[in-house]
């Protein structure tokens, strides 16, 4: 009987060395974490690093910081795998999610997303209808939130605009700030988080519904047990008062634990603009 315990303890014993080297594996493999470029790559990185480095000693795997230089190219970066975890658009998420299997980790859990049209602070504009004629700035053609939404609802209310894209969310705010276009599009969050000097040179002069907002998602090739301690790092954030003082810069108060199906109100308006990008 003695004999027959004492090789069960040793099977038992070589399976959890065995997960436990496994498990030291995962934590050794280094994972980049690709940011969607809504700001400079140099805000970006003042931002989300020391959330990174917060992460890393909380959960012993090594994290990459990386963006691009404007949101078409993280589209691209996204469809060829460059990322092994990436903070995307709501609609980015949907597709990724269908063509390159990325699984939903957090969200931000403190509010939705709206898309705004801004204008100067002293601006005549008092309406969408006075916009019809005029050139506008967004981000990008699949700038969720910042333009794709915008520009859909403004089409259906009847007013015609020329969308030119300027490459990021901070862009068209200084854009705007300068008087080189009338209005453009954004979100609150990024408009509370840019420059405070451009910030109050604009006014919101309209806003979207609200979306599920932006998800942070891992590539199918991520193991299980990485994207699980991220989860909870990244969920425990709002517990933990230095945590709360890193996310403060993004405007974000807290992430909440996500499954894909969050974003199936987003899936419902059947966006089509990066389908070319697979054909």
């Amino acid at each position: 009987m003695g004999t027959g315990v004492d090789a069960k303890m040793k099977k038992l014993l070589v399976m959890l060395l065995a997960w436990a080297a496994l498990y030291g594996q995962v934590q050794a493999q280094p994972l980049t974490i690709g940011i969607v470029p809504q700001q400079s790559a140099t805000v970006l990185a003042t931002n989300w690093s020391p959330i990174l480095q917060y992460l890393r000693e909380r959960t012993g795997i090594e994290l990459h910081f990386a963006t691009a230089a404007d949101i078409p190219t993280f589209e691209r970066r996204l469809l060829a795998g460059e990322y092994d975890i990436a903070y995307m658009n709501p609609y980015h998420f949907t597709f990724f999610n269908k063509h390159r299997d990325f699984t939903a980790m957090v969200r931000r859990g403190d509010a939705s997303i709206q898309g705004i049209i801004v204008v100067r602070k002293d601006s005549a504009i008092q309406s969408l209808q006075q916009l019809d004629g005029q050139k506008l700035a967004f981000p990008s053609p699949a700038a969720f939130a910042a333009s794709v939404v915008p520009r859909a609802e403004i089409a259906k209310q009847g007013i015609n605009i020329e969308p030119v894209y300027v490459s990021s969310h901070d862009s068209v705010y200084l854009n705007v700030s300068k008087g080189f276009f009338v209005a453009g599009g954004g979100i609150g969050r990024t408009l509370n988080a840019t420059n405070p000097q451009v910030n109050e040179q604009l006014r919101v002069l309209w806003q979207t519904k609200p979306y599920t907002p932006h998800a942070i998602a891992a590539h199918p090739r991520v193991d299980s047990v990485a994207v699980t301690k991220l989860t909870e790092a990244l969920v425990d954030m709002a517990d933990d008062a230095e945590g709360k003082a890193l996310l403060e810069p993004l405007k974000i108060a807290r992430w909440q634990a996500s499954d894909n199906a969050d974003w199936d109100d987003v899936r419902s308006l059947g966006i089509t603009l990066l389908d070319s990008l697979i054909e």
